[in-house]
């Protein structure tokens, strides 16, 4: 069965901890990681930058991926937010648990 994944990173993990509840509470996502200790290198407004960073990383089906996407840019506090999503084949039970979860 299809499972969609759906990235993104934040500076602060109040900020990553109040979009994982949003999504929560909206059944948009049935389970969302949180991973710190991400150090990101990027360039932005044409300046080399580094910063730290948590992230998230949301499990939904695929027909709720776009409604995740469009809360996350919502709440987002970048802005640029990183959207980054991926597909992919899960286990059937988990699959369905995460379907049930975002009914």
């Amino acid at each position: 069965m299809t499972l969609s994944l759906l990235l993104t990173t934040v500076a602060k993990k109040s900020d990553a901890r109040r979009l994982s509840t949003t999504a929560l509470q909206h059944r948009v996502a049935a389970c969302i990681q949180i991973v710190s200790g991400i150090e990101s290198h990027y360039v932005w407004k044409g300046k080399k930058t580094t910063s730290r960073e948590f992230l998230l990383i949301a499990k939904t089906s695929p027909r709720k991926r776009k409604s995740l996407e469009k809360l996350w840019k919502k709440l987002h506090p970048y802005d640029c937010p990183e959207l980054l999503h991926l597909s992919g084949q899960a286990a059937s039970t988990y699959a369905r648990w995460v379907s049930d979860s975002t009914r």
